[in-house]
């Protein structure tokens, strides 16, 4: 699988942990923007992994900021993506099976090493449940092009 992974300062650490698991566990990675630990702004990061994933460039994407949050909430803005703060498996778990999050969002300053490989592990692995997901899926669908999600 194709992963996309974005950082801000505070996540860049983080970010280089994330992209040696994935490419040990055999996904091609692409680490975009700065990760150097050069003061950086997340909604960059949060705009070139979203770019990746619409365009076709890859399959999911990590984000990884201070908390996670900045990042969900940028991410989130853009059509076809689904991002999710997770900050332990079971939020990992359900963020694919239910949500089919494309987008998983970390928190670098509240999670440790050990617990981050623990839910990219998961949510790597996790697919899809579809089903009544799906229902709802295709309401948040509708929320993003303006439309009403009962209809």
């Amino acid at each position: 699988m194709k992963v996309a992974i974005g950082t801000d300062h505070r996540g860049a650490e983080t970010a280089r942990t994330v992209a040696q698991q994935l490419r040990l566990d055999g996904h091609a990675v692409n680490v975009v923007g700065e990760a150097s630990g050069v003061a950086s702004d997340y909604p960059d990061s949060a705009w070139l992994v979203t770019r990746e994933i619409v365009t076709g460039g890859a399959d999911r994407g990590v984000l990884i900021c201070g908390t996670g949050i900045g990042m969900a909430i940028a991410a989130n803005k853009v059509e076809g993506i689904r991002a999710a703060l997770a900050l332990d498996e079971l939020s990992a778990q359900l963020s694919r099976s239910h949500n089919d999050a494309n987008v998983l969002c970390l928190s670098a300053d509240l999670l440790g090493h050990t617990l981050v490989r623990r839910i990219i592990e998961v949510w790597m692995k996790t697919g899809f449940d579809g089903g009544r997901h799906a229902r709802r899926l295709a309401k948040i669908t509708r929320i993003e092009r303006r439309e009403d999600p009962r209809t």
